[in-house]
């Protein structure tokens, strides 16, 4: 899953670590939400659209995979 996490964070002036106490998770989960190797819960996800004041389709972008 494709997701603004870092962009959005990085145009509030924000560090990882920051980020990651406002939204109470590790700054390692921060990290690997932005690298994509690790898809936040649903309850994180509304979290992080909380605090961006943006509806999660804006941050998270779901790319199917195959054939539809």
């Amino acid at each position: 899953m494709k997701n603004r996490v870092e962009e959005l964070r990085k145009t509030r002036g924000l560090r990882q670590a920051a980020f990651a106490g406002a939204i109470r998770v590790s700054r390692q989960t921060v990290s690997s939400i932005e690298t994509g190797r690790y898809s936040p819960s649903l309850e994180l996800a509304f979290a992080i659209s909380d605090f961006f004041g943006l509806p999660i389709e804006e941050i998270f972008v779901y790319e199917r995979s195959g054939a539809q």
